[in-house]
């Protein structure tokens, strides 16, 4: 029963209009007194006087002092707004208030709160239920099946579906010892679809996914639904789809090693030596860099431009969603100090176009670059190294999502666009 109720959607469904329009009727209730002629005027200009508060604080937050590392988007400054201009109108109406109208005056304030929490975790995407808004872990240890030498003879277009071949695909967290970096990363998520779980399973393809910052590998399947397109994509596929393996390059979820190794912990080394040498020994995986693709989100996808550019030896695929258009620690001094020893020269060094400009041309290397229509910070960037990564011989895609911002809802529509170019790539069909 507890289990059902955190599994409730926060995003879709009935609980978020129900929701909302409880605050409307609430906030209504508000507006009605016997002494309206008084009051009314004093409730317009709480209300307007709270959202101007509100878009000036977002303003501020988010533009000025760049808290969240983003652009809000207009609809979550418009939620917000409107939350606080709502929570203006029930403060003024305290002091009109008396005995049980008073409490029911005060608890409006923690309803319109709520209101514009949920306003604004629909339009990021972030939250899908409550379990993942408390932090709540949704997915146990993984059992891998066994490493089978003989996988190796399969060849993926050969491959025949046994009779009873699982609906879907298994998602777990496992630990990926950091054995050559010394890095301290959180524990590891993998999905194996469904051609993995079987007696006959071939060799397949492998898509190493970061998360962006703050947050972790598990928001790759909470939010951005990756378990459910991976399903859906290995069912018009034979039960094919490629091993993800969703790694933490961070540490923590406000940490930014910046996809180097440096004083910060040896991310780069724990992404691309560590993580990849664990796959091949515990996974049915191939082996050959054209069947090994980096992706993530924000910081992920910065990294997984950087790696994959870097790194063309290891990674035949690159998935950046959002990424940043150079690694970026606060200011670009602090990045420098922190990340680079102080050398603007190693910092450039690693950008990801400098990193493109010293490999190119590339051999068959497909890089997707995916981001929001509405994502005014990052959009011009990833356009810049989609641009790049043609000019240096990779085999390129720009994915623009109409509607979206630097949101979670951008991350769901690039992952489902990239994942059948991916699989052409791989052999495993468009």
């Amino acid at each position: 029963m507890l289990n059902a109720l955190l599994s409730l959607p926060l995003t879709h469904g009935l609980i978020p209009p129900a929701i909302e329009l409880l605050g409307m009727l609430v906030f209504l209730a508000l507006l009605v007194s016997r002494r309206w002629k008084r009051w009314l005027p004093i409730a317009v200009i709480a209300a307007g006087g709270g959202a101007i508060v509100g878009y000036v604080l977002c303003w501020l937050l988010s533009d000025v002092f760049d808290v969240f590392g983003v652009s809000l988007s207009s609809g979550s400054r418009a939620w917000f707004s409107a939350a606080v201009a709502a929570i203006a109108v029930a403060i003024a109406r305290l002091v009109w208030s008396r005995g049980p109208r008073l409490i029911a005056v005060a608890a409006s304030i923690a309803l319109f709160a709520l209101v514009g929490a949920i306003g604004i975790n629909i339009d990021l995407g972030e939250f899908p239920n409550l379990k993942t808004a408390l932090g709540i872990g949704s997915y146990g240890d993984i059992h891998l099946p066994s490493v089978r030498p003989s996988a190796a003879t399969i060849h993926l277009s050969e491959w025949t579906p046994p009779g009873r071949l699982p609906m879907a695909g298994h998602i777990g967290m496992i630990t990926i010892p950091a054995t050559n970096s010394g890095f301290h990363p959180r524990s590891a998520l993998i999905y194996l679809p469904p051609a993995a779980l079987v007696a006959s399973a071939p060799r397949l393809p492998v898509l190493e996914m970061m998360s962006g910052q703050p947050g972790g590998p598990e928001q790759v399947f909470t939010s951005g639904g990756f378990g459910a397109s991976l399903d859906s994509y290995a069912r018009s596929h034979r039960g094919l789809a490629p091993i993800v393996v969703v790694v933490d390059q961070l540490g923590a979820p406000n940490r930014n090693p910046m996809c180097v190794d440096s004083a910060l912990g040896n991310s780069a080394s724990y992404v691309t030596v560590d993580v990849p040498r664990w796959i091949r020994g515990h996974l049915n995986t191939l082996t050959d860099r054209s069947d090994w693709a980096i992706g993530g989100f924000s910081q992920g996808g910065t990294c997984a431009i950087q790696f994959g550019a870097g790194m063309p030896a290891i990674y035949g695929g690159i998935l950046d969603i959002a990424g940043e258009i150079a690694p970026v620690s606060g200011t670009l001094q602090n990045t420098i100090d922190s990340g680079f020893d102080g050398s603007k020269a190693k910092y450039l060094a690693a950008t990801p176009r400098a990193l493109m400009r010293a490999n190119a041309p590339y051999r068959d290397t497909l890089a997707i670059f995916a981001v929001g229509e509405l994502d005014t910070r990052f959009r011009a960037g990833i356009s810049t190294l989609a641009a790049s990564a043609t000019a240096a011989g990779m085999t390129t895609h720009l994915l623009v999502s109409a509607g979206r911002a630097h949101d979670w809802h951008a991350v769901h529509s690039g992952m489902e666009r990239a994942l059948p170019l991916l699989g052409a790539h791989w052999g495993l069909g468009g």
